[in-house]
């Protein structure tokens, strides 16, 4: 027996929105597991991870000057 299109269409839909209600559920169950849990632990952050030089600084404006000294280039070339 041939089932019509319109009704292998409603199937496929009603398959994939059971599908992602079936994911959000489980996704939901996961965070409640977490949040039951407590918190994350935070890392603290030292001084010297987050440490940043005057050279890597001049690096990175001289690269981002040098990028817009290219753009500009490039838009002006007729």
């Amino acid at each position: 027996m041939k089932v019509p299109d319109s009704e292998n269409n409603r199937k496929k839909l009603v398959a994939a929105l059971t599908a992602v209600a079936y994911h959000i559920s489980s996704e939901q169950e996961i965070i409640a597991s977490q949040m039951a849990q407590g918190p994350p632990a935070v890392p603290s952050l030292s001084a010297s991870k987050c440490s940043v030089t005057s050279w890597a600084v001049s690096g990175r404006q001289d690269q981002m000057q040098l990028r817009m000294q290219m753009q500009l280039k490039a838009f002006h070339r007729h």
